[in-house]
């Protein structure tokens, strides 16, 4: 008889996030990848709370991923399983960032990523020696497993995948250098499109941190990739994450189009050079007074721009607030996304931050659902916690209105002269309505 693995994807019950739409969710790959990394001789199942809460499962074994936000969850879900003494194993980027923490909820935590260690975990269970931790390592990519598509909920309107990892860039408030390492790691590009092809989804998102990655190589395997989507013929439309310097090269814009791009992210986060060094952000910084142009190169060939703004910097006040908002609506920018800056376990920015005893929460783990980029999580220096929350309230009326958001819609059109990237645009803002007025 198969044993049986349990993977759990936990959600934060206050549901405050992007989550609450249900196109602004995207299938756990990392589940998906450790169900392919487990031995044919176990049954696998995937529980998804992005779609259902969770139920009571047999297993023999659960294995649970979260992000900060979700991390409470995650251990609740843990205790539920450690009452009937069924082993539990808990991965991702929170418990890679806490790991004493996470260990006083589950028996076993995986640090890092899963793939260079997932056999050994289990391989160790079946010899009933399970180790309460194991530390993955930073592996290349060219035999990266396919995630098991098969297991996932068949609601998720956007496919996903991933085509390197690792970031050079170090924001201060980003933990994706902690978790992935400063290496830019790529995997094959037929091994990519192999993937593509195999998701049901017409729509998909590339999650990497920056599709083009970093340097002449990368932005040339970023061109080969797209080049190779058009040769096979994969007819998918799809989004991505990329820094300013995407525009730099009409060679690779044009081909990203034709490949099936519809939008593309880029963290902005602020339009001034103050905001954008307290960050860190270096590149933004080099090209702040050419934003617009940036905008307009990518909109002339058929994508939309998703700009992501921050609210909450120590040089931010209620009138440079303002200011921003001023900013967004003028702006080039077609989708516009605001979160709270947001101190996240594993960065600079948690460390510097709690050490000054400027966290507004800090009984943890309960505590760690506020921290979802939706709510004022620490002490501002040039303004009080109420008044960035109510300089927030007063710029996301204005952002998301109605007639912002239709004006924003004819501006994408005409700017890329395709109705389909403009509605994309549109759905994307609605979402972003959705989240900021859902929580006020």
């Amino acid at each position: 008889m198969k044993r049986k693995l349990v993977l759990i994807n936990p959600v934060n019950p206050r549901r405050v996030g992007l989550t609450v739409n249900v196109s602004s969710r995207f299938p756990p790959l990392g589940l998906g990848i450790v169900a392919a990394l487990t031995p044919d001789d176990w049954e696998v199942e995937i529980a998804d709370e992005n779609f259902e809460p969770f139920t009571y499962r047999e297993a023999d074994l659960v294995g649970l991923t979260a992000f900060t936000a979700s991390a409470t969850r995650a251990y609740e879900i843990a205790g539920v399983y450690k009452k009937r003494g069924v082993p539990t194993v808990l991965g991702g980027i929170h418990a890679s960032m806490r790991p004493e923490e996470a260990l006083q909820y589950v028996d076993t935590v995986v640090t890092g990523e899963a793939e260079s260690v997932w056999g050994n975990v289990i391989a160790d269970f079946e010899a009933g020696e399970l180790k309460r931790v194991y530390h993955g390592e930073w592996l290349n990519l060219e035999e990266m497993p396919h995630s098991r598509r098969d297991l996932f909920h068949t609601g998720y309107i956007f496919g996903s995948i991933q085509t390197a990892r690792g970031c050079p860039m170090d924001c201060e408030f980003c933990s994706v250098t902690a978790f992935n390492g400063l290496r830019y790691r790529q995997r094959p590009v037929e091994d990519v499109l192999d993937e593509m092809e195999a998701i049901p989804q017409k729509r998909v998102f590339f999650v990497d941190d920056n599709i083009i990655g970093y340097g002449k190589e990368a932005e040339e395997r970023a061109i080969s990739l797209f080049k190779e989507i058009i040769e096979r013929e994969i007819k998918k439309e799809w989004f991505c994450q990329a820094s300013m310097n995407f525009a730099d090269n009409t060679e690779l814009l044009k081909y990203a189009q034709q490949s099936g791009c519809r939008m593309v992210f880029l963290g902005v986060e602020a339009e001034n050079v103050d905001a954008l060094q307290e960050v860190n952000k270096k590149l933004n910084v080099k090209v702040r007074d050419t934003y617009e142009e940036v905008f307009r190169r990518i909109n002339k060939n058929g994508i939309a721009v998703l700009g992501a703004f921050i609210y909450g910097m120590d040089s931010d006040t209620p009138e440079s607030i303002s200011c921003r908002t001023d900013y967004i609506l003028k702006s080039g920018v077609d989708v516009m996304q605001t979160t709270f800056l947001t101190p996240l376990p594993g960065t600079r920015l948690f460390d510097r931050l709690n050490k000054e005893n400027r966290l507004l929460y800090t009984d943890f783990p309960a505590d760690w659902d506020h921290y979802d980029m939706t709510e004022v999580t620490h002490k501002p220096l040039s303004m009080k916690p109420q008044e960035l929350e109510n300089a927030m309230s007063e710029s996301v009326h204005r952002l998301y209105s109605r007639s912002s958001l239709w004006q924003k819609f004819m501006k994408t059109w005409r700017a890329t002269q395709n109705f389909t990237t403009a509605m994309w645009a549109y759905t994307s803002n609605v979402n972003y309505r959705n989240v900021a007025l859902g929580n006020l």
